[in-house]
């Protein structure tokens, strides 16, 4: 009787040790001792913020297969300290998505620039050789083609103009060449990055990590729509730029046609009017966009616009910034006439010019 009193004395001390009641301990290598014990509880989040967790996750789903991701292979070059001796093929790669269920692909030209071969990767794994069918390098986008593809997902696009400052935004890529990535973030600002060539145009900016690797992929909003391509970004990586999907939507059917945008050209120097330059330019008010020079045989010149005349209308649309009739040009078909009111010595006139074709520096034709 004693032995068995004695046994259960034994284990009522052992439990009170080490039993369930008593938090778990556990030390690492330093001596430092931990302590720790299970919730008896399970915590939830909020409802609301536990249905918006799940929408967010439900979205990106659904946006992922239409995602691919673009490798690229560009020539060897020569050595420059050896001639004779040329470099390794150099790769790269960048993202895009599918715009048609045949296989069109969007990304952005640096991605495919320069390259002799690309390879197209779909979210199912399946790997396709890819062509370039249209480049813009003066907005920094791309069409790729792969073939032998049907019933592809694909994006939708929405309408840019309607994006607001502070909403929220997903950024989807490839960076670093890690697969299917997506970030979340913010509209952070409307306007054109000082790097931007394809000046007067709105390029979305965002906090939405966007890393190398990323160009080309879709920037989009809650509803699954496509507001911006994913262009730039900053060194650091805390802001990006998105091409804005209103200004892709008037490039697609140029790049799927002709390989290439024709962009709208006058061939003038322009600057927005201070109030220093009211009286010299004989003006009552600060609005319309200053000629600062004309290009000898280029539209404008050929049209009747001169130096110090300031542009205050196109075809019945008012300018009152710089970026207003760069805007306006650009989009406008080369070849078109139209009417320009001008104020010269600050009377106003009616001019009408035919719109140039805009050509790189390296375009010589």
């Amino acid at each position: 009787m004693r032995r068995s009193m004695n046994s259960v004395i034994g284990l009522v001390l052992a439990l009170s040790l080490f039993g369930c009641a008593a938090p778990a301990t556990a030390s690492d290598p330093g001596g430092v001792t931990f302590s720790w014990q299970e919730s008896p509880t399970v915590l939830t989040a909020p409802p609301e913020l536990a249905r918006f967790n799940d929408l967010l996750a439900d979205l990106a789903d659904r946006l992922k297969p239409a995602l691919v991701h673009v490798r690229v292979r560009r020539p060897a070059t020569k050595d420059k300290d050896d001639s004779e001796t040329p470099t390794e093929p150099r790769r790269s790669s960048g993202s895009g998505f599918v715009i048609t269920p045949d296989g069109l692909i969007v990304t952005n030209a640096h991605v495919v620039e320069g390259a002799d071969w690309i390879q197209v990767r779909l979210f199912d794994g399946r790997r396709f050789q890819g062509k370039v069918i249209g480049r813009d390098n003066r907005v920094d986008v791309a069409l790729v083609k792969i073939d032998g593809v049907e019933k592809l997902p694909t994006l939708r696009f929405a309408d840019s103009n309607k994006v607001r400052v502070g909403e929220f935004v997903l950024a989807l890529g490839h960076p670093f060449g890690l697969e299917q990535t997506v970030s979340f973030g913010i509209v952070s600002r409307k306007g054109t990055p000082l790097s931007a060539a394809a000046a007067g145009f709105d390029f979305i900016q965002t906090d939405a990590a966007i890393n190398p690797g990323n160009s080309g992929g879709p920037l989009v909003n809650m509803a699954g729509e496509v507001v911006g391509v994913n262009s730039m970004a900053a060194r650091n990586g805390s802001i990006g730029f998105a091409i804005p999907s209103n200004l892709f939507k008037v490039l697609v059917p140029q790049l799927a046609s002709k390989g290439k945008v024709e962009w709208g050209w006058l061939g003038v120097s322009i600057a927005e009017i201070t109030d220093d330059d009211l009286a010299r330019l004989k003006l009552t008010e600060a609005r319309g966009v200053l000629i600062r020079s004309v290009v000898p045989g280029e539209p404008a010149e050929k049209g009747g616009i001169k130096a110090n005349d300031v542009i205050t209308a196109i075809d019945g649309t008012t300018l009152n910034t710089p970026r207003d009739l760069q805007r306006i040009v650009s989009a406008s078909p080369v070849g078109k006439r139209v009417r320009v009111v001008v104020l010269r010595d600050g009377k106003p006139s009616e001019v009408e010019v035919e719109i140039g074709r805009y050509r790189e520096p390296d375009d010589k034709k």
